[in-house]
């Protein structure tokens, strides 16, 4: 159609890699050592040949899609799912081995600290000259200098040659030329980490604004929040491989199915002479976990009657801590008196503060204050999918959630499963 600005039909890139192993130099003796080991195998056996160390990676294979004009798409996945290299191609840093690209349109990319900048020229000279390859004249790149100059928070440096501006001046330039030049695709890569909190949140605030202006961005992220606030539809890459392609709530659940804990565990070793976490799950009770809560299910094992406490930890996704809670430890009247055998304890928390994302929940077992029995790290996985009450959706910072919470003592369930503790 003709709105479509990317067309990616059955793309592929091929590397080459060596697996010699080599030390972390090499001497001349060890140059001439390794010559004659081959050269005495050659003579013992004149048959043999020397095994090519060398093997065919491919980065990206079959890859098609197609994206329209205006669309603000994210491209997710673990490292080294080919998220870079598929980006490097779109902005023809490096060709496709097989498969082909049409792309309508100047292409702006930002995909590492210093893309695109001269080291030697200052400031001023670079954005002349990122202006220049995009293919505008010198009269449009003026009229937009004084926006991306105040953009960019630089007006002190504008003459330094930019080989001496710190990382996040760099980046702070290089997006706003990037974003302020009028391309008609915009590539912004993972480097707005380098920049601080705020901006950062200029950042996404003008990547929306180019969506809306009818251009087309593609933005990487590992922040799956601002992947959800900024993008209608992600591509989920997969070892080189595209294995979805969806509205972005679902394309993160799609990724975090693969990269993050499940809602159950079940651990088969139980150690018999010491209190033990054996499995858990998230119960999605009705309207609770739907509203404001989740419900939280754990069995836990011990050989004699014991005194303990049971510590929640909450990260988000990208590992920072949101939240942390005790049966025990924080409340004293919350210790839990278990009985031999196998307990089940059931308990839940509210989430109607938690930004939108993926969660994932940790287990420590302790005497408090005492001795340490067990730990279950990064256990269990839940998501919120809605606005927090406030009507906003958190995407920077996820330790804006909730700070630490508390489990009252009337939403405490402790019971001992008759069947699980005979076995």
């Amino acid at each position: 159609m003709s709105d479509t600005v990317i067309q990616v039909e059955n793309l592929g890139k091929k590397y080459i890699i060596g697996h010699q192993q080599q030390e972390r130099y090499t001497a001349l003796r060890d140059v001439i050592a390794n010559k004659v080991k081959s050269l005495g195998t050659l003579i013992q056996n004149p048959k043999s040949k020397i095994q090519n160390s060398q093997e065919e990676f491919w980065a990206l294979k079959d890859v098609s899609f197609e994206i329209k004009q205006g669309d603000r798409v994210g491209i997710i996945g673990r490292n080294g799912a080919g998220k870079s290299t598929l980006l490097k191609i779109l902005s023809r840093i490096t060709e496709p081995t097989e498969g082909s690209i049409k792309i309508k349109g100047r292409v702006a990319s930002l995909l590492e600290v210093g893309t695109g900048f001269h080291p030697e020229l200052t400031g001023r000279e670079n954005i002349y000259l990122n202006g220049a390859i995009l293919g505008m004249s010198r009269v449009d790149i003026k009229r937009k200098f004084d926006e991306i100059v105040a953009f960019a928070e630089v007006e002190k440096f504008l003459d330094t040659p930019v080989k001496r501006y710190s990382s996040g001046m760099y980046v702070r330039l290089a997006f706003a030329v990037a974003a302020h030049l009028e391309p008609e695709v915009l590539i912004v890569d993972e480097v707005l980490a380098v920049g601080d909190a705020q901006f950062q949140k200029k950042c996404l605030g003008k990547m929306e604004d180019v969506g809306q202006e009818g251009r087309t961005v593609l933005f990487v992220s590992h922040n799956m929040s601002a992947i959800q606030a900024i993008c209608k539809r992600s591509l989920v890459l997969s070892l080189g491989h595209l294995v979805a392609d969806a509205n972005s709530s679902e394309a993160v659940k799609i990724y975090l199915q693969d990269s993050l804990s499940s809602n159950s565990f079940n651990r088969k070793n139980i150690n018999q002479l010491k209190p033990q976490i054996i499995s858990g799950k998230i119960i999605k009770n009705s309207n609770d976990y739907i509203e404001s809560k989740i419900l939280v299910e754990v069995n836990i094992f011990t050989p004699t009657e014991k005194t303990i406490s049971l510590d929640i930890r909450v990260k988000d996704c990208m590992g920072i801590a949101v939240g942390f809670g005790s049966l025990g430890t924080l409340n004293p009247k919350q210790i839990l008196n278990i009985n031999t055998g196998i307990n089940v304890i059931s308990f839940s928390f509210p989430i109607d503060k938690f930004a939108v994302g993926s969660y994932i929940i940790s287990l420590d077992l302790t005497l408090p204050d005492a001795e340490f029995y067990d730990r279950v790290e990064e256990g269990l996985r839940f998501d919120v999918n809605r606005p927090p009450n406030n009507g906003y959706i958190r995407v920077l910072n996820q330790s804006w959630g909730y700070g630490s919470f508390e489990i009252p003592l009337n939403q405490i369930d402790c019971s001992i499963t008759d069947e699980l503790a005979s076995k």
